[in-house]
């Protein structure tokens, strides 16, 4: 179970980061989980600053937007190293799609949290061939807290934690929505990729 740091004293104030991971398959809510601990953050007044990988442009070109259509404003950026440079002093740093980024994101979100903010990325723990996408588990392994989300089986109706690719491209990344990805239980997810 997840427990946000006390409402109105920001980690950045009291000198203690610390880095959230929140993962999990696709269609299983983690961006609007994200934005959801990020607006609790701007309610408690604090500063927040918000990046996605440049290379998402899926519901729009600057915003974070999950697929119930919740959206937040974000920087997109190249590289992992770019959030160093534009996060300033804010207290919240909020990554989105953290699978996207190169490996340096690990160093990155250390490194924000050495400096006293706390850090929420979201991400893709596997792709759509059921092994780890790095660098999730990295992300994961120095995360104070990790929150794993589920989505629903489209095939059975049951818990999901995989990502069914629907298109024959065997390409790691390949961005998509629902005409490109089903969300699938372990038994469905194993049965379609035989």
């Amino acid at each position: 179970m997840f427990v946000e740091p006390t409402p109105g004293k920001s980690p950045h104030q009291d000198g203690k980061g610390q880095i959230e991971v929140i993962c999990g398959s696709m269609f299983s809510g983690k961006t609007e989980e994200l934005i959801r601990r990020l607006n609790r953050a701007l309610i408690a007044r604090q500063k927040v600053e918000i990046f996605k990988p440049a290379l998402d442009r899926r519901y729009h070109a600057e915003d974070i937007v999950s697929h119930n259509a919740n959206a937040i404003r974000s920087t997109p950026v190249n590289f992992a190293e770019d959030i160093l440079l534009l996060a300033g002093t804010c207290d919240v740093v909020g990554i989105d799609e953290a699978q996207f980024f190169d490996a340096q994101i690990v160093a990155v979100a250390n490194k924000l949290a050495r400096s006293g903010k706390r850090v929420i990325l979201a991400g893709l723990d596997m792709d759509f061939e059921g092994r780890p996408f790095d660098p999730m588990p990295a992300l994961m392994a120095v995360a104070e807290f990790v929150t794993k989300v589920h989505a629903i089986c489209m095939k059975c109706g049951d818990l999901a934690s995989f990502s069914y690719r629907l298109s024959p491209d065997r390409g790691k990344v390949m961005l998509g929505e629902k005409e490109s990805y089903e969300a699938r239980c372990r038994k469905c997810f194993f049965e379609s990729s035989n």
